[in-house]
C-alpha cells in the first residue's frame, strides 16, 4: 500500500515537471546547450568556470584553464574536493592527435600495516578520522599536468583561487546545503570548526566565506612548487597533525609521492571510441557495460521504457561484479583488463541475463589473473582537458591539518580488510578508487570530453550518458538532463555481496507504466533525491568549427565560452 502511494505521488510530480514545455528539445531538458568559438570550460560552480575562461582570454591553454578552475573549486566547493584529495586526467592533446591519461592517486601510509587492522580487530576501515587518509595527490597531478601541457607560470594560474580565499566568495545553494551536512559529522575533528564553521556554524547561501590558511599554503605552493607541498614545511604540518590524531602519515609517504601518466582504455561503441582509464579507477566497468548493451538494439527500446531500464540494469550488475572483484592497484596485482574490455567477454557474461527477470544475484567472471567535482576545459588551438577530483565522501575524513586551509581524503576507506583479495589493505598502495574522467573520440578525432561524479553513480552515469548521446539522440546538454537511473546493492570492492538484486533509484519523468512493468520483473523500485551525480561535457563540432558546452541542472555549475 505504502508502495503504490509512493508511486501515485511520483505520477503527479511527474505531470508537475513536464508542464513547462521548452520551444525545442525534450521537455526535460533545462537550457540550450552553450555554443562558443574559442574556449570553453564547465564546471561545478560559475567561479571556477570564469576564473578558467579568464586563463584562457590571457593566453592560457585548456590545462591551464583546469589547473586554474580545479584550484578555485578546491576552494569554492569544498565539500566535494581540495588539494587533500586525488585527481585523474584525461587531455587531448591537439599537437601530438593523443589522448594522455594521468593518475594522480595517493598512496596507503608506509607504516600503516595490514596487520595493525588484524591486531586491533578492525574489520572495515573507518570513513572518518586518520585510519583512512590516504596521501593526496591533487597538487602533484597540477604539476605533472603542467609540466607536459602547460603554458603559463603555475603562479598566474593559482592566482584567482589565492585571491577568492583571501578576499572572500559568496557560497552558492547546493553547495551550502552539502556544507551545512558534513559539518554536523566533522566538526569534532580537530581544525575543521576553525576553518570550515566561522561563527560555530556552516556558511548559509549566499554569506561571504574566507579562508586565509589555505590562501597562505596555495601562495606557498605557487612560489616552491609541488616541493613545498610534500617536502617542505607544509608537508611538516600535515604529518604532525596525523601523528597528534594517531595517524601514520610520514614524511617519507609524502616525499616519495608521485603519479603516473597512464594510456587509457577504450571500446568501440557504434563507431565512436569511448575511452577510460584503466585501474585503480573503476572506468573498466563503463566499457565492460557498454560492450553489452551494444548487442540489443536501445534504440528501438527507447528512453525511459521498462525493457531498457531493465536492460540496464543488468548489465550493471554483471559489470559491478567483476568491479568488486578485479579492479586494485595494478603495481600489486595482475589485473585482466583486456579480457574485461573484449566483446568476446560481453557475449560471455550475457549468457546471464534475463530479458524477463531481474536478478538477485550474478557471480563476477572467472579470469585468470559520495562526492567529487567533475570539470572540463577547451581552448581556441584544439586541446581538451577530461579532469575529476575528489575528497571522497563529501568533506572527506574530517582530519584537517596544521591552519592549512583543507581537508584530506578519506580514500584509504575503499581497501578491504581480506587478504586474499586483489583490493587487500597494503603499505604505499593505491586503494580501489572511484573517481573517473572520460573522453569520446570519433574517427581518430576529439568528439566529447565528460564525466559524471558520484561514487558508484559514476560508471552508471557514463554510460548513460553514452547511450543518451548516441542511441537516443540527444544533444549535450539534454543528455545531462535526462532523468537518471542508478541502481545501488551490487557487489562492491570494499566486501559487500549482492544477494537481493538491490534497488533501482528512478528520477522524475520516468512513466508510471514503466515503473509498474519493472515492479512486474521483479525489480525494487525507490524514489530518492540527490544520489545522481554532476555531469559536465564540451563537445567538438568540426564541421561549423565551434565548441557546445553542458552543465549539471541539478548543482551550482556554470558552462561559459568566448
Amino acid at each position: 500500500m505504502k508502495q503504490t502511494a509512493l508511486l501515485l505521488t511520483f505520477c503527479c510530480w511527474t505531470i508537475l515537471v513536464h508542464s513547462q514545455d521548452r520551444i525545442t528539445g525534450h521537455t526535460f531538458s533545462t537550457r540550450s546547450e552553450v555554443i562558443a568559438q574559442h574556449g570553453m570550460a564547465c564546471t561545478s560552480q560559475p567561479l571556477a568556470t570564469q576564473a578558467a575562461l579568464d586563463i584562457l582570454k590571457a593566453g592560457g591553454n585548456a590545462i591551464d584553464a583546469a589547473i586554474a578552475a580545479n584550484a578555485v573549486l578546491g576552494l569554492v566547493e569544498p565539500v566535494s574536493n581540495g588539494i587533500g584529495g586525488d585527481l585523474f586526467a584525461i587531455v587531448w592533446d591537439a599537437k601530438t592527435k593523443k589522448l594522455y591519461g594521468l593518475n594522480a592517486s595517493g598512496r596507503s601510509p608506509y607504516d600503516l600495516t595490514y596487520e595493525y587492522f588484524k591486531k586491533n580487530g578492525i574489520t572495515r576501515i573507518p570513513a572518518t578520522g586518520p585510519l583512512p587518509v590516504s596521501v593526496p595527490g591533487c597538487v602533484d597531478g597540477w604539476f605533472e599536468l603542467h609540466k607536459k601541457f602547460g603554458k603559463l607560470p603555475i603562479s598566474d594560474l593559482l592566482k584567482p583561487a589565492i585571491g577568492y580565499a583571501r578576499d572572500g566568495f559568496p557560497v552558492t545553494e547546493v553547495i551550502a546545503y552539502y556544507w551545512n551536512s558534513n559539518s554536523k559529522s566533522l566538526q569534532k575533528y580537530p581544525g575543521f570548526k576553525e576553518i570550515y564553521m566561522p561563527n560555530g556554524k556552516a556558511p548559509a547561501k549566499g554569506e561571504i566565506f574566507k579562508n586565509p590558511y589555505l590562501a597562505a599554503t596555495l601562495e606557498k605552493i605557487a612560489t616552491g612548487g609541488r616541493d613545498a607541498f610534500y617536502k617542505g614545511e607544509i608537508a611538516q604540518k600535515m604529518v604532525d597533525y596525523m601523528h597528534e590524531q594517531g595517524g601514520f602519515l610520514s614524511m617519507r609517504d609524502l616525499a616519495d609521492h608521485h603519479s603516473e601518466w597512464v594510456e587509457p582504455i577504450s571500446t568501440n561503441y557504434r563507431g565512436y571510441d569511448i575511452w577510460e582509464l584503466p585501474p585503480n579507477g573503476q572506468g573498466t566497468a563503463v566499457l565492460q557495460q557498454l560492450n553489452m548493451l551494444e548487442r540489443f538494439d536501445i534504440a528501438k527500446m527507447g528512453f525511459g521504457s521498462a525493457e531498457y531500464i531493465h536492460t540496464f540494469v543488468e548489465t550493471k550488475k554483471l559489470a559491478f561484479e567483476d568491479r568488486a572483484k578485479y579492479y586494485a592497484d595494478p603495481d600489486f596485482c595482475k589485473i585482466p583488463i583486456r579480457k574485461l574490455i573484449s566483446k568476446e567477454y560481453a557475449e560471455e557474461r550475457l549468457k546471464l541475463f534475463d530479458p524477463a527477470r531481474s536478478a538477485k544475484s550474478y557471480p563476477a567472471g572467472n579470469l585468470e589473473t559520495g562526492n567529487t567535482i567533475y570539470m572540463t576545459t577547451a581552448d581556441k588551438d584544439g586541446n581538451l582537458v577530461s579532469l575529476i577530483q575528489s575528497n571522497y565522501r563529501g568533506m572527506g575524513s574530517g582530519m584537517t591539518p596544521g591552519k592549512l586551509g583543507f581537508v584530506f581524503q578519506d580514500r584509504g576507506e575503499m581497501f578491504m580488510i581480506d587478504s586474499t583479495h586483489m583490493n587487500r589493505y597494503e603499505p604505499h598502495k593505491r586503494p580501489f578508487h572511484t573517481i573517473i574522467p572520460a573522453f569520446i573520440t570519433k574517427d581518430g578525432q576529439p568528439y566529447i570530453s565528460f564525466g559524471l561524479m558520484g561514487g558508484s553513480m559514476q560508471p552508471q552515469g557514463h554510460v548513460q550518458m553514452v547511450v543518451n548521446l548516441i542511441d537516443f539522440g540527444m544533444n549535450l546538454q539534454e543528455a545531462g538532463d535526462a532523468p537518471r537511473i542508478c541502481h545501488e546493492g551490487s557487489s562492491e570492492p570494499t566486501g559487500e555481496k549482492m544477494t537481493d538484486g538491490g534497488v533501482v533509484y528512478l528520477e522524475s519523468g520516468i512513466p508510471y507504466e514503466t515503473i509498474r512493468q519493472l515492479l512486474g520483473m521483479g525489480h525494487k523500485i525507490e524514489f530518492i533525491n540527490g544520489i545522481y551525480g554532476g555531469y559536465q561535457a564540451i563537445k567538438w563540432d568540426d564541421k561549423n568549427k565551434v565548441y557546445y558546452g553542458a552543465s549539471e541542472s541539478r548543482k551550482d555549475g556554470q558552462a561559459a565560452g568566448y
